[in-house]
Parts: C-alpha cells; structure tokens; sequence
C-alpha cells in the first residue's frame, strides 16, 4: 500500500483502539524491548506520547531507562524548518504540549543528533522491510539522518506489519528493529 493510504487505514485503526487495549499494548512493547540487544548505552531518545492520537503510552519505557539510570532524551519541534532539537530530562525539565498537542522541554541541555545511541521511533505503520510512515512531515527523518550510522533505531507499533510500503524515497529512514506487542522485527543487515 502507498503511504497516504496507510497513514489513514492506521490513523482510524488508532481511533477505534479502546484505551484498555493502547493501555495493555504498550506495556507489552515495553516488556518486549527488554530483550533487545540496546542496554549498555548511554542516550536514549524517546518520543513523549500524543494521547489524543492514541499513540503507544512511553510511560513504561521511560521507567525502565530512568530505573536502568540512562541518560534520557526528548526533543521539541520546529515546524518552520521541520527540525527538532534535543534536551536531557531532567527531574526538573518543565513539558508543554505545542499547538498541535504534542509534549515537549520547555528549555533544557541540549544534547547533539549525533550523541543519541538509541532512538525510539514513533510511527502509523511499518513493513517487513523496516519501513515506516509517519505523519508526514519527516520530522523523524531528518533528525535521523543527523543521527550516527550505529544509532540504533527503534520503530514502536501497536500493529503487525504491512507486507511492503510502496513510494519508498531515499531520504525515508529505515528502522533497525520493530517492536510490537507480539513481535520483535529485526531489519539489520
């Protein structure tokens, strides 16, 4: 299927999701990263949920890294130059949604794309093939090709995957692994 048609066959697959199920789902995925490979690194980067989107609750991984003492970071977004920067949490970091309701630091330390060994990928769908399809703006994207080559790159999905993404261009992105509730999907070479 085309990316358009995904984004919308998942944006209303979301929508039907009993928060009971989200709710469940997400702890599943938490307990399923625990048996990746990722734990001896030092930045984490995770996005923080957009509850009105039904997206996956990362309240259960941001416990098991700030319980495993790991530096954790989080980004706010530039909608003008579709960038994001990137800042520690802190105990004391104050989050704010923006206009289109998504949390983000206040202000903070800001860390560098290319310090964060771990990022945690927000999506709609993803294929076998480690493909994804986000909202659109390639917010994710850009910030991973800022990323090293050995940032380890994790999609999170509530859903299986789609057999293949079709309209693929070169400046998509490809996860490294997909975790889901009932799965682990390895795409590295």
């Amino acid at each position: 299927m085309d990316k358009a048609t995904l984004r919308r066959l998942y944006k209303q697959k979301r929508k039907e999701l009993s928060l009971e199920a989200l709710d469940n789902g997400s702890l599943e995925i938490s307990n399923q990263l625990l048996k990746l490979p990722i734990w001896n690194a030092s930045y984490y980067h995770l996005f923080l949920s957009i509850t009105e989107h039904k997206e996956i609750n990362t309240d259960y991984i941001l416990n098991i890294l700030s319980g495993k003492d790991k530096h954790i970071v989080i980004s706010k977004s530039n909608f003008k130059d579709v960038s994001m920067s990137h800042y520690l949490l802190l105990d004391n970091t104050v989050i704010r949604k923006n206009k289109w309701g998504i949390p983000e630091p206040v202000d903070g330390i800001e860390i560098p794309a290319d310090k964060i060994d771990i990022v945690f990928v927000p999506l709609l769908a993803f294929d076998q093939k480690g493909h994804r399809v986000g909202y659109g703006k390639g917010f994710y994207d850009t910030f991973l090709s800022k990323c090293r080559p050995e940032t380890i790159k994790i999609g999170l999905s509530l859903f299986e995957a789609e057999e293949e993404i079709v309209g693929v261009i070169k400046s998509d992105v490809a996860l490294d692994y997909c975790v889901t509730p009932h799965q682990i999907y390895s795409f590295a070479t």
